[in-house]
């Protein structure tokens, strides 16, 4: 389990705030990852047991919670541009991380071409699942396709973890500790993806003498 001083914030804001609680709870977790958001949606689930909160509606108020985060960053991706950072690849910046106006252009060609999938199924890995909304506003991916994606992402993982803290009652933070394990594995993995991935484009990049 991560920083008991943050989960106890958690807890007391969901106990005392309700679905509102909840909604502002996921939506901060989407804009800053390092949030626990596995404790958030299984704790969610208990209180269902123990309180007047349904499962329908603690479904409802999170995944409005992470709609509205998945926007603000879109919206970032929106401010940062394809053109901006093409610019940026251009100038000095580009030389000191051995990036060019080409690479980034490649890079939101993929987007573009796989970014529906992309979004949709990366709402299942921790950290990423925030993260990804950036590309997809700097590719200017269209807001009814991100939203459908996003919500549909969404809604099921918040409604698994959710259900599982219900079924588990008292013993909901079980859950939330197998979750958590979960999303460290998928960060390792995800670095070391990342790392190769890295390597391998500059090791196959085109020299020019």
């Amino acid at each position: 389990m991560r920083g008991t001083c943050v989960q106890s914030i958690i807890l007391t804001l969901m106990e005392k705030y309700g679905y509102p609680g909840i909604f502002f709870l996921i939506a901060v977790e989407n804009i800053f990852p390092p949030i626990p958001s596995e404790v958030i949606l299984t704790f969610g689930g208990f209180l269902t047991t123990s309180t007047g909160l349904g499962i329908f509606g603690v479904i409802l108020f999170s995944t409005l919670g992470s709609l509205a985060g998945a926007i603000v960053l879109y919206g970032v991706g929106r401010i940062l541009s394809k053109e901006r950072l093409m610019r940026l690849a251009a100038g000095r910046m580009g030389k000191i991380l051995c990036l060019k106006p080409a690479d980034v252009e490649s890079a939101d060609a993929w987007f573009r071409r796989k970014g529906t999938k992309t979004v949709f199924f990366c709402r299942f890995i921790p950290v990423v699942r925030s993260l990804i909304s950036i590309p997809a506003g700097m590719s200017r991916m269209e807001l009814p396709a991100f939203f459908l994606y996003t919500t549909a992402g969404s809604v099921i993982w918040n409604a698994v973890l959710i259900c599982l803290g219900a079924a588990l009652g008292e013993s909901w933070e079980k859950i939330a500790y197998l979750a958590g394990e979960y999303s460290h594995i998928m960060i390792i993995v995800l670095s070391i993806s990342a790392v190769s991935g890295i390597l391998w484009f500059y090791g196959n990049r085109p020299k020019h003498s």
